[in-house]
C-alpha cells in the first residue's frame, strides 16, 4: 500500500518507549517503501526524537523521501490554513493534506486520527488514513 507518513507515525517508528511503537513496526512492513513526507513533517520528528540522525538515516536509505515543495503550492497551503484556522493546524498538517490531493492512491499514516477525521482534500473529500487502533 502507498503512504505518506506523518509526524507520529514516524515518531513511533523510532521510538521504543512511544505508546505506538508495536502498531508502527508492524504496519511498516506492510507499506510500499518509500513512505512520502514533506520537510516540515522531518523537521517535527527531528524535533521529537531530539536528534536529526535517524530521519536523515531513512531519508539515505530510501524509507521515506520529500515529495512536496512549498513554495510550489503556497496559495493551496493558505487557503487551507484560513478553512481550518479554527483548529490551529500545524504547517505539516497543511502540507499533508495537499500532499493528499496530490497523491489521491495514498492513505496518510498518523496518530492524529481527531484532526484527519475533520481535515478533507479537495474541499470536500474524506481523507484516507491509517491510524492505530484504539
Amino acid at each position: 500500500m502507498h503512504a505518506i507518513a506523518d509526524t507520529g507515525y514516524l515518531v513511533a517508528l523510532l521510538r521504543r518507549d512511544d505508546e505506538h511503537h508495536r502498531w508502527a513496526k508492524c504496519l511498516a512492513g506492510q507499506v510500499e517503501l518509500p513512505l512520502l513526507t514533506c520537510e516540515a513533517v522531518l523537521a517535527e520528528t527531528a524535533f521529537h526524537l531530539e536528534s536529526s540522525i535517524h530521519v536523515l538515516e531513512m531519508l539515505k536509505r530510501g524509507v521515506i523521501r520529500v515529495a512536496f515543495d512549498c513554495s510550489r503550492h503556497l496559495e493551496a497551503l493558505r487557503e487551507l490554513a484560513e478553512r481550518y484556522e479554527d483548529r490551529r493546524p500545524n504547517l505539516a498538517d497543511l502540507c499533508l493534506i495537499r500532499m493528499s490531493e496530490l497523491y489521491p492512491r495514498h492513505s496518510v499514516i498518523t496518530v492524529d486520527e481527531a484532526d484527519f477525521r475533520v481535515y478533507r482534500r479537495n474541499k470536500r473529500e474524506v481523507i484516507p488514513t491509517i491510524c492505530p487502533p484504539n
